[in-house]
């Protein structure tokens, strides 16, 4: 693990790999507007309005998957000192946020029309945007922190202690009235929807993840560089 840690060896095959994620995520990402656009069928409640859900519910996914990795990355860097840990934890806050910001807009969108308000403090969309607030407040803990040693410690806290909001966010349907349907995917006794419906937005999926890849990694490279210069700069200013 360490030896692929190394964070020359990370800038290497980070390079070659990015080509690859930057096309797969460009065809996934036609392929399921494509059939999301076109394919899928007008819902017999919503209309038209239900092609929001093919946006909103991978960003959704995407805001809790990426709160996930900042978690585990940032304990893996408290615990094992991984060299690339903290720069991998740190380089997905801005784009985790990003994703959490459009399911709250794009969830805003589609509620209009379904339940008449463009917001309510449902269970389910309060814990969404404590998610945005959370994300915001480990974004600000590495910015407002000079010391990038004593920020990593504090930013790998506050996503560790935050991170027991993803189940409340989770499960939030379930434990409380919520104005969202219960998890119709992901089930122990399988999808709940058409597949007419269910391929599209498994496809939109997988492009939110490969866009995630993608700019994870470049954002990853970007901060290896950053701390390349500071590190140089630090040197000249000792010598």
């Amino acid at each position: 693990m360490y030896k692929f840690a190394n964070p020359t060896l990370f800038m290497r095959y980070s390079r070659a790999v990015l080509p690859w994620t930057a096309a797969a995520c460009a065809a996934a990402l036609a392929y399921g507007l494509y059939l999301a656009l076109f394919k899928a069928p007008a819902d017999y409640q919503q209309g038209e309005t239900v092609r929001i859900m093919f946006v909103h519910v991978p960003a959704a996914w995407m805001a809790l998957g990426v709160y996930s990795v900042i978690a585990l990355a940032s304990a893996v860097a408290l615990i094992f000192r991984h060299p690339l840990a903290d720069v991998a934890a740190k380089s997905a806050g801005p784009i985790g946020a990003c994703f959490t910001f459009l399911a709250l807009v794009t969830g805003s969108l589609w509620g209009k029309p379904m339940w008449g308000a463009w917001w309510v403090w449902d269970a389910r969309l309060t814990s969404v945007l404590v998610l945005f607030l959370l994300y915001l407040g480990y974004i600000a803990v590495w910015q407002t922190v000079e010391d990038v040693h004593k920020a990593a410690r504090i930013a790998a806290i506050v996503a560790l202690v935050g991170f027991v909001n993803v189940p409340i966010i989770k499960f939030s349907v379930e434990w409380w009235n919520s104005l969202h349907q219960p998890a119709s995917v992901f089930r122990a006794d399988g999808p709940a929807i058409h597949a007419s419906i269910l391929t599209p937005l498994l496809v939109m999926g997988l492009a939110y993840g490969l866009l995630f890849l993608t700019l994870h990694l470049l954002a990853m490279r970007a901060e290896v560089l950053r701390r390349r210069v500071r590190a140089l700069h630090l040197a000249r200013l000792e010598a």
